[in-house]
């Protein structure tokens, strides 16, 4: 009895003592599970790593590192939102707006509340030409916070293609901006939607405070054209190594602003109410050294300055200063007895706008000069015959171009690379008494906007002669221009209102009579006139300058 009753105390006992262990081992199991990252965590917090990485990437500016460590991050963590922002970032950095708009998407469906996110998408669809999309997020983020930097003129712009001009006019009115490109730019638009709604006073106040940005870049080819001239004029003889030319004058310029013809455009009636009529002054010098001579080469260093004044206050911002300094090479020798020239000149010219900084040049040029045989023709007698082919290599950098900073205005960015090849044959009689001249050239504009990226023909004709009266020499010449542009104009409609591709034909007429003076003088008297079709209405334009030059040549 007294064992029995033992057994029957122990066996609870036992069962106390395993069912303690088994708690303790659940309780240590449990411990250590709450110690180890799960599965999710361990990738967010890989993915964590990753952002931190690729932040400090993008800040050293090492940004296809960055992009792949961001990629990494999302694949880890598709919800986390600064990588997806940075990601963005990167490809904006690059220039590659289209890459950033799948990550800003993302991050918006995330964050749809945030005004940051959403303006950002907006702009980007802004960047790429996507304005349906850009419209509604920017029209969002504007009712909430107008005064958001740039936002005014986004939203201004979105209604202005709408032809929403009222509206337009108004978001533009508000705009906030730190940029002076985009303040102008704003300027303009806003003129330019007040134009259309008859208010012209108001317009023409807008246009004058935003002169420099214009539709159409030709402010500068009368001037061009006048520089042209001077570099071809006779400078002393061969033998001379210095050579100086000093010109000053007075022109009258009819469109100065290179405003529009007449039309129904909306727009193109809007530009012209500015002011575009100016008399004025120019002044040029040029002076040319060769500084090495040695039997057939010859290399020469060239400097010339170039300016006008526009005695109308109105188109001020329109005078033109122009650096340009450069340095040639030519070998001379005969192929059997034909003389030919072989040469090669590089040049860099700088040109302001109202002593800003417009546009910078650095050029190429390749020329091959031949002076083939001589002939005799029934009538005309000897004809002599020099042919120029020509091969010039340019890259242009416009400085007022907000595209240039911003990627969302690259389409209308100026910059470029032109490729020119042509050739221009000279027919000589009675020794140079009459000239007949005819070439040819091709060119493309490589240029940084899709709206101004073109391919074109040009056509050349011209002549000189000395009239029997009191020796007078007298110069035409013409020119016509054909250029195909590549791509669809983003701002500006087509005479049908589309947004189409530009086609563009310019026909350039130069015109000159001058007199030799004692003491080295040449006075001139010049007429240029231009006159561009286009299928858009705000280039079709007419232009003409009349210039008188007095020059002295050393």
């Amino acid at each position: 009895m007294s064992r029995h009753h033992v057994c029957r105390t122990d066996i609870p006992n036992r069962w106390r003592r395993f069912l303690s262990l088994r708690h303790l081992a659940a309780i240590f199991l449990i411990l250590t599970l709450i110690g180890l990252p799960n599965p999710v965590q361990a990738q967010e917090a890989d993915a964590e790593v990753l952002v931190a990485e690729g932040i400090f990437a993008y800040d050293a500016k090492r940004y296809d590192e960055a992009i792949s460590l961001f990629l990494r991050a999302v694949a880890l963590n598709p919800r986390h939102g600064r990588a997806f922002y940075y990601l963005a970032l990167c490809h904006l950095a690059k220039g590659q707006a289209e890459q950033a708009v799948a990550p800003l998407t993302a991050l918006h469906t995330l964050r749809p509340s945030d005004l940051g996110v959403t303006y950002q998408l907006g702009t980007t669809h802004f960047a790429v030409r996507q304005y349906d999309k850009a419209a509604p997020l920017l029209e969002d983020v504007f009712r909430r916070e107008p005064d958001r930097e740039n936002l005014g003129f986004y939203v201004g712009f979105l209604r202005y293609r709408q032809k929403d001009y009222d509206r337009a006019a108004a978001a533009l009115s508000v705009n906030v901006s730190s940029d002076p490109d985009l303040r102008q730019l704003a300027s303009f638009y806003r003129g330019l939607a007040l134009g259309v709604l008859g208010l012209s006073d108001q317009a023409q106040a807008e246009l004058a405070s935003a002169q420099r940005v214009q539709p159409s870049s030709p402010v500068t080819g009368a001037s061009v054209r006048v520089q042209e001239a001077l570099a071809a004029t006779k400078r002393g003889p061969e033998t001379q190594r210095l050579r100086l030319q000093v010109a000053v004058g007075g022109y009258y310029d009819d469109n100065v602003a290179v405003n529009p013809r007449k039309s129904n455009d909306p727009v193109a009636e809007a530009l012209r109410s500015r002011t575009t009529q100016s008399p004025g002054l120019v002044t040029s010098a040029r002076g040319d050294y060769a500084w090495y001579r040695d039997g057939p080469v010859e290399s020469t260093v060239t400097y010339s300055y170039y300016q006008t004044v526009n005695t109308n206050s109105g188109v001020g911002s329109f005078n033109i200063q122009d650096h340009l300094a450069g340095l040639a090479g030519v070998y001379r020798g005969t192929i059997g007895t034909m003389p030919y020239e072989v040469g090669g000149q590089y040049s860099y010219d700088y040109m302001f706008l109202d002593f800003t900084g417009f546009l910078s040049r650095h050029s190429l040029t390749l020329p091959v000069t031949l002076v083939p045989p001589a002939a005799t023709l029934p009538v005309l007698g000897r004809m002599e015959n020099l042919t120029t082919i020509l091969y010039r290599y340019q890259r242009k950098e416009f400085y007022a171009e907000p595209g240039n900073n911003d990627i969302r205005f690259g389409p209308e960015s100026r910059d470029a690379f032109n490729n020119m090849i042509g050739f221009l044959h000279a027919f000589r009689f009675r020794q140079d008494k009459y000239i007949v001249r005819v070439g040819y050239q091709h060119d493309t504009d490589a240029a940084r906007g899709s709206s101004f990226a073109y391919s074109g023909h040009r056509l050349q004709l011209g002549g000189q002669t000395t009239l029997p009266w009191y020796d007078l020499n007298v110069r035409l010449d013409y020119e016509v221009h054909w250029r195909d542009y590549n791509h669809a104009q983003v701002i500006f409609l087509d005479d049908s209102g589309q947004l189409s591709p530009r086609r563009d034909t310019e026909q350039d007429v130069f015109f000159q009579i001058a007199k030799a003076l004692p003491r080295n003088l040449t006075l001139a008297l010049q007429y240029q006139g231009v006159l561009n079709g286009s299928n858009i209405p705000v280039y079709n334009y007419n232009k003409n300058v009349f210039t008188t030059l007095l020059t002295w040549t050393y």
